[in-house]
């Protein structure tokens, strides 16, 4: 009988793939033994995969240049990395090895941009495109970096307010977008998104307070939806009303040149994925250029503001089963060494899927499990594959240690669980490991950050003044 864990994966998909393999009995993720990992830095574990950023961004640039060339597009295509995803140091640095641009989201995001372009790092010549509704903070380090020179500074309005503000401040001629405020599916709780301006109100908005402004030239049309890019008719019909208000707005304002399509490309949650690339891009390219064509009107150079797609596919997360409890006939609740709500804050607040494996005994045999995490909360836990509406895992046994791995968790966990804050009962956050690869493809690790110490936590909390 077929009764081993790998039985059950190789008859469920095909494995193993490209970032999954089997060595040794125990889990491989691009080719990086697991179980070293574990052996050298213990569980439980969060790392990064260095490589991985810059292999998504160099495969979105030839997705793009390849769709440009079949459909003769005769634009420019500018890849952005959409930092709100993830912040730290050595994501962007990373990332901006690959001859990308910027966009930020608040205030302290412009303070991350001067850092790295006094490394180096950023130029002039890079685009920094700064979304969101801008307090004032936010607006004086805009016009701080637009004023020391960043003319690709581009601020994507919000709002009615905020030309006007920006103008009080920056001392000099700048570049504007607009933002246009999409309408949701009607599965959402509201029908137009918070964000932007309403596309009725795009043009009026244009003639009102830009057409005459001397100081502010508009060259940025900027159209994202919550749902991201997907083959639908929802997000096509979305696409073809932005392009509607693109060629109107062009035909009266000739320094309009560019189209931001924003992010929302998937990433990879399960094994059995699948999503095809390139033909979106084709398809959007083409879409583009038809309305430019039946309008008559310059297609425009094409931006997009990849996050999740960008830093996703490079984090992991890894844990020991502790114990196992039997809560019923039926249930049996496989605790985790650490915390879902705090370490991956997306499975408990969004109903979020990662891919999830054991790392280890995938020749042993399986039983059907439910994973909780160690608050005192009845949300801690993760109870279903979106491939199958159950988890399978090899069989506990407290002589044989189990760890398991959630994959491509690298975008919001960080930030959103209060990374280096308090966490929820005060369960420590786990280490952090960085891991990248060198020219002749040689592995190395490093200590990003170590877990929590109750010291850290006490601190916060006032109790060692």
């Amino acid at each position: 009988m077929n009764t081993k864990y790998i039985d059950l994966v190789n008859q469920t998909f095909d494995f193993p793939q490209e970032e999954f393999t089997l060595k040794n009995n125990s889990l491989q993720f691009h080719d990086i033994d697991l179980m070293q990992l574990i052996e050298t830095y213990k569980s439980p574990l969060k790392f990064t995969y260095l490589p991985q950023i810059s292999v998504n961004i160099q495969k979105a640039k030839r997705w793009f240049e390849k769709a440009f060339q079949n459909n003769g597009y005769r634009g420019k295509y500018s890849y952005c990395y959409c930092t709100k995803s993830s912040h730290f140091k050595h994501v962007l640095c990373e990332a901006l090895k690959n001859d990308i641009h910027i966009e930020t989201s608040s205030a302290f995001d412009i303070d991350i941009v001067e850092r790295l372009k006094k490394e180096g790092k950023i130029t002039d010549e890079t685009f920094v495109l700064s979304n969101g509704f801008k307090r004032a903070q936010y607006i004086t380090n805009i016009a701080r970096l637009i004023n020391n020179g960043h003319k690709n500074c581009i601020p994507i309005i919000d709002n009615y307010e905020e030309i006007d503000l920006l103008s009080n401040e920056i001392q000099k001629s700048f570049n504007i977008g607009i933002r246009i405020a999409s309408e949701e599916e009607p599965k959402f709780e509201f029908y137009t998104s918070r964000l932007g301006i309403g596309y009725k109100n795009i043009v009026p908005f244009y003639r009102n307070q830009i057409k005459n402004n001397k100081k502010v030239t508009l060259s940025m049309l900027h159209f994202f939806i919550n749902t991201g890019i997907r083959d639908n008719a929802y997000y096509w019909n979305e696409l073809s009303k932005c392009l509607k208000v693109y060629t109107s707005l062009k035909k009266i304002c000739p320094s309009l040149n560019s189209l931001n399509i924003g992010g929302g490309f998937p990433i990879k949650n399960s094994l059995a994925f699948d999503f095809d690339y390139e033909y979106m891009i084709d398809e959007i390219v083409n879409q583009i250029k038809l309305a430019c064509e039946e309008e008559e009107v310059e297609v425009p150079h094409i931006f997009t503001e990849f996050g999740s797609f960008t830093v996703g596919e490079s984090g992991g997360a890894i844990y020991e089963i502790l114990y196992q409890k039997q809560q019923n006939d039926r249930e049996k609740w496989n605790m985790i060494n650490s915390s879902f709500i705090t370490t991956l804050p997306d499975t408990w607040a969004i109903n979020k899927r990662f891919i999830m494996l054991p790392v280890n005994r995938w020749n042993d045999t399986y039983e059907r499990v439910l994973l909780g995490g160690l608050t005192c909360d009845s949300d801690d836990y993760y109870n279903s594959e979106q491939h199958m509406n159950a988890i399978y895992l090899p069989k506990f046994n407290k002589e044989k240690p189990l760890y398991i791995g959630f994959f491509n968790t690298g975008a919001y966990q960080e930030t959103i669980g209060g990374f280096g804050g308090l966490q929820h009962c005060l369960i420590p956050s786990p280490k952090h490991i960085l891991i990248d690869r060198d020219a002749e493809g040689k592995l190395s690790t490093e200590l990003f950050s170590e877990q929590q110490r109750s010291e850290d936590l006490l601190k916060i909390l006032g109790y060692d003044h």
